[in-house]
């Protein structure tokens, strides 16, 4: 059966003051009422029942999550010791879902992502499970048009175009992977855009739980012994100690370094939906749209001369600008931030500086 998998682990510190450690950006209502993670979880809704979503988190977040999601039975809600990248991530939920379905295959997405047309989302999920159940030892991936040369996203370069038999994939588009390719410079993302062959990198994959494991066992045989240690314990008195002490050997890596770039059956499906991964406050405003002034207001504000701005605010407090331009505003409880939109990338340096003063209170 198809289920699944939802990392949901990150710090999301570009998003403070608003994202803390106990609240990170996945746990924020960043663009609706629901959190981006419960949002994640109701795209999922009439596709498969709870029992087959599965979180994976680290333990600090595990208790914030289960109470986010009621309806997630809590033992799906799979906790790692440590972070080490998602290539450990994934290789511990396929051995969960294997404890629970022989068959599994796993549809692995980021917790913090904005997606639209939800019934092509799924249908696009059901044309991939499609495709691994017919080859299980295939790897599909979704990729984005991109509608600008970012140089924050991987890419996807499409190889030639695959004939489209599968019910559920009838109006997809559907290539080979040529090769994956890192985050690139904005002149190579501009070439990459212009040449009509690449796709952002989604980070949404599709896959049967066995191959994931065999990939790995094949290509980071170091890290597939200790999940087979990890699955050896599973169900037994010594599992916790053994978990926390094989886990936490692990050398991280992502799964792209991992697998992805050496794996030869690799599908990608043009996503027939749209797609934001919202890496930043000017995100929002991409998402939200602007006034006739160019400002995104979430807050009390009253805005003399100001344009370009971004205005955040999780009370009603009074936010008052006078003569800003292209500026960051955001407000909580107990810290403010005020930053040019061309600094926002520095705001993970904020961060950095509030753990060296050890400021923990606003982590």
């Amino acid at each position: 059966m198809l289920h699944a998998v939802i990392m949901a682990g990150g710090s999301g510190t570009r998003f403070w003051p608003a994202s803390r450690s106990l609240r990170p950006k996945q746990l924020l209502a960043l663009t609706g009422q629901q959190t981006m993670l419960q949002s994640t979880v109701t795209r999922l809704d009439g596709l498969m029942p709870r029992e087959r979503i599965w979180i994976a988190t680290g333990k600090t977040l595990a208790d914030p999550i289960a109470e986010q999601l009621p309806d997630v039975p809590r033992e799906n809600i799979l906790v790692e010791p440590c972070k080490r990248d998602t290539a450990a991530c994934i290789g511990l939920a396929a051995l969960a879902l294997l404890q629970k379905d022989s068959d599994a295959v796993m549809a692995v997405m980021p917790s913090d992502h904005v997606i639209t047309e939800i019934g092509s989302f799924q249908q696009a999920l059901l044309a991939a499970d499609e495709l691994v159940r017919e080859r299980p030892e295939r790897f599909v991936t979704f990729g984005i048009k991109p509608t600008y040369p970012a140089e924050s996203f991987g890419y996807i370069e499409r190889g030639e175009a695959i004939e489209n038999h599968w019910p559920a994939a009838q109006g997809l588009n559907l290539y080979r992977v040529a090769k994956f390719r890192e985050k690139p410079a904005e002149t190579v993302a501009r070439e990459y855009v212009e040449s009509g062959r690449f796709y952002w990198n989604s980070g949404i994959f599709v896959w049967s739980a066995r191959t994931i494991l065999a990939a790995l066992n094949h290509h980071q045989p170091e890290l597939a012994r200790r999940l087979q240690a990890i699955q050896n314990a599973w169900g037994r008195a010594e599992f916790a100690t053994v978990l926390d002490r094989e886990f936490s050997a692990i050398r991280g890596i992502s799964i792209d370094y991992a697998v992805m770039e050496h794996a030869r059956d690799v599908v990608v499906i043009e996503a027939p939906f749209t797609w934001d991964d919202v890496g930043s406050w000017q995100a929002i405003a991409r998402l939200e749209g602007a006034d006739a002034d160019g400002n995104t207001v979430r807050a009390k504000h009253l805005g003399i001369n100001t344009s370009g701005t971004i205005v955040r605010s999780d009370d009603d407090h009074l936010i008052v600008t006078l003569g800003l331009r292209d500026c960051i505003v955001v407000r909580t409880k107990d810290a403010t931030l005020i930053a040019r939109k061309q600094d926002e990338e520095s705001i993970r340096k904020v961060v950095k500086a509030l753990e060296e003063r050890e400021w923990r209170e606003y982590l």
